[in-house]
């Protein structure tokens, strides 16, 4: 089986790689078909319209009844400005789209009754509306055999076989059952597309009738009157039959709203799931610090004395400041005894060695004048010891030296004394350390119980802290770690099919476009250069009917950058591009029906005008097209065409109807 033939819930199931009874489920879940089907001929044709009422103001008032008769090909309507040409128009828009689309309020309330005769997919079809206060009243909507045994009648005509299709008692009741008929009627199908996937537009035949009546030049959209939700490229698709171009708009706008309701919860649960996490962290913090100021407070010991440990304390810190008292005195007395036995160790050398230091052995050792208090330099001590010179006054020092050993053997006793005092001052000052020692210890031992003792001052905040650690600890039992996020395998797999269903139906659709779009390209160049922009060159338009011209040597611009004549032309040559090209490949296109409000004003020149619409006539013709114009220019339609009953023209000055 080749691809063409492979079923399309085939090709989805592949794509999508689930079971094609999944697909058909998820299908028919959403209600989206899993057939292409040619469509029906639409054809659309405007027979006769008979509007009758009573006009007021100063322009002929009094009541009026007016028929006007269309036949096929290009039929012109002509009159002044403000003389009701628009109005015809208008007035077969109300009929055939279910609403007025800029139909003047005060025309409105003129009307008494409107009746339309038309063809819809080859039905026979009488709209009868009647009005009052610019608003229906009542309405119905009629058939019969043929087109002509409408024209006399405004009720059911049993006798004639003209029966009503449409019964209504309001505006809004016959807008509603006109636009649901005519979708109906002409095999066409609602434009869905998501609304920032949180819901859906649905454009039905008032979109569509866009196409129909063609908007004015400086509007910048190709094809009908919308600009929003891709429409435009959304009608193009339809009119060319393209396989399930109104199926592929439902598929996207489902997988579009269902993808993004799953983005948002799953965002939701995300954003859920941050905030329970965060949450638990936030505990777990808040119990660490609560545990560690529990630990920072001290532990309860048994109950002492306040007074009793504060006056121990105060007894033994006296104790401590009068043991560190007798330690310093210790430590003065030792530090002299030292540098007295320093000394005696120096003069034993000194008179050991030198005779003058004998000589003056009993004599001061000055370390300075003794008038000045100027420091000795040792420099004079030298010359003392060497020269014999006195260190003080530096007079030579006489005498002989009768008894050194008595002098040494007197030098070394004094050490011996020196020696013997310093001994005993360092073992009292070890003494008085040891005693220093156990009092600050027995100091400390006191203070560390009388801190032990004032904690039980402290219980209320360590109650307190114990407590605050233990609602934290119970938070956190009952806040267990967040759950991952776990997909929904039902969600999933509808994403999956309705993803892969929009990717099919894209590619379909766009193989399809691709054999069509090269003949509509080549016919929109040829009909713009036959409605008169010489220097067209060509055209390339894309399924979202976003049209390139390429003109004046090669340099490209897209549609909505011409001029408003060039776009107003450029729209009749896509919607007759259609038609040909419809009719060439044998599908159904656009309806067939094609109203113009005055070509001639959106910056057409006379030679141009004459040009569209001669061959407007000519197309029409051929394509069997029927098309309504406007225009104050008599002698431009006198021009172009018979006066057969393809020319609508008011008396000069007179209105319309």
């Amino acid at each position: 089986m080749t691809n063409a033939e492979t079923p399309l819930d085939a090709k989805i199931a592949a794509a999508a790689g689930e079971a094609v009874e999944k697909v058909r489920d998820v299908f028919g879940t959403y209600g989206l078909p899993l057939t292409h089907t040619p469509a029906r001929p639409r054809r659309l044709r405007v027979h006769r319209l008979r509007v009758a009422g009573v006009r007021t103001g100063a322009l002929e008032p009094g009541p009026f009844d007016t028929t006007l008769s269309f036949p096929a090909g290009l039929t012109a309507l002509v009159a002044s400005n403000l003389k009701g040409k628009t109005s015809v128009l208008e007035l077969i828009t109300w009929c055939l789209r279910g609403t007025p689309r800029d139909l003047q309020n005060g025309v409105r309330q003129w009307i008494r009754e409107l009746d339309l005769d038309a063809v819809v997919a080859d039905q026979p079809v009488g709209f009868r509306l009647d009005i009052a206060d610019g608003e229906v009243v009542s309405s119905l909507v009629l058939t019969g055999p043929d087109v002509s045994c409408l024209s006399s009648v405004r009720r059911p005509d049993p006798a004639r076989d003209v029966t009503p299709l449409i019964r209504a008692g309001s505006a809004d009741s016959f807008a509603e059952q006109v636009q649901a008929f005519m979708m109906g009627r002409l095999d066409l199908q609602p434009l869905v597309n998501s609304h920032n996937e949180t819901s859906t537009q649905t454009h039905g035949w008032p979109s569509y009738y866009g196409a129909i009546y063609v908007p004015a030049g400086g509007d910048k959209v190709l094809l009908g009157d919308q600009t929003f939700g891709g429409l435009a490229g959304r009608l193009l698709q339809v009119f060319l039959d393209l396989p399930a171009a109104a199926a592929l708009t439902r598929v996207k706008t489902a997988y579009d709203l269902r993808d993004g309701v799953a983005k948002r919860r799953r965002s939701s649960e995300e954003i859920a799931f941050s905030a329970r996490k965060a949450e638990r962290e936030q505990v777990e913090a808040d119990l660490a610090a609560a545990r560690s100021r529990l630990r920072a407070l001290p532990v309860v010991g048994e109950h002492e004395s306040l007074t009793e440990l504060a006056a121990e304390a105060a007894r033994l810190a006296r104790a401590v400041a009068d043991a560190q008292e007798v330690w310093e005195e210790l430590m003065r007395v030792h530090r002299r005894n030292r540098d007295h036995r320093q000394r005696e160790e120096k003069r034993l050398n000194d008179v050991a060695e030198s005779v003058t230091a004998r000589l003056l052995f009993h004599g001061l050792d000055p370390k300075a004048c003794p008038r000045c208090d100027q420091v000795i330099a040792e420099g004079r001590r030298l010359e003392e010891r060497d020269n014999h010179a006195c260190a003080v006054c530096a007079r030579p020092v006489t005498g002989d030296d009768d008894s050194p050993e008595e002098v040494t053997a007197e030098a070394q006793q004094r050490l011996a004394d020196a020696k013997d005092a310093e001994t005993g001052a360092r073992e009292a000052l070890e003494k008085a350390e040891s005693e220093l020692a156990r009092l600050t210890a027995a100091l400390e031992a006191v203070e560390e119980r009388l801190r032990r003792a004032h904690s039980v001052t402290l219980l209320p905040q360590r109650l307190a802290a114990q407590e605050a650690v233990l609602r934290l600890e119970g938070a956190l039992s009952v806040l267990p770690s967040p759950p991952g996020i776990v997909d929904d395998s039902d969600e999933t797999t509808t994403i999956k099919v309705l993803k892969a269903g929009t990717e099919v139906l894209e590619a379909e659709t766009k193989a399809a476009a691709s054999r069509l779009f090269q003949d509509v390209n080549n016919e929109i160049a040829q009909l713009g250069r036959r409605f008169g922009i010489t220097s067209l060159e060509s055209v390339e338009i894309d399924r979202g009917a976003r049209l390139k011209v390429s003109k004046d040597g090669g340099v490209s611009a897209f549609f909505s950058k011409q001029s408003p004549g060039e776009r107003l032309r450029l729209r009749i040559a896509v919607v007759i591009a259609l038609l040909r090209v419809g009719a060439a490949h044998g599908i159904s296109t656009h309806p067939g029906l094609l109203m113009i409000d005055s070509p001639k004003a959106e910056e057409v020149q006379d030679l141009d005008a004459h040009t569209l619409v001669q061959e407007l006539a000519a197309l029409a013709e051929e394509s069997r097209l029927q098309v309504l114009i406007t225009t104050v220019d008599s002698s431009l339609v006198h021009d172009v065409l018979n006066d057969d009953g393809h020319i609508i023209e008011a008396p000069e000055g007179r209105p319309m109807w």
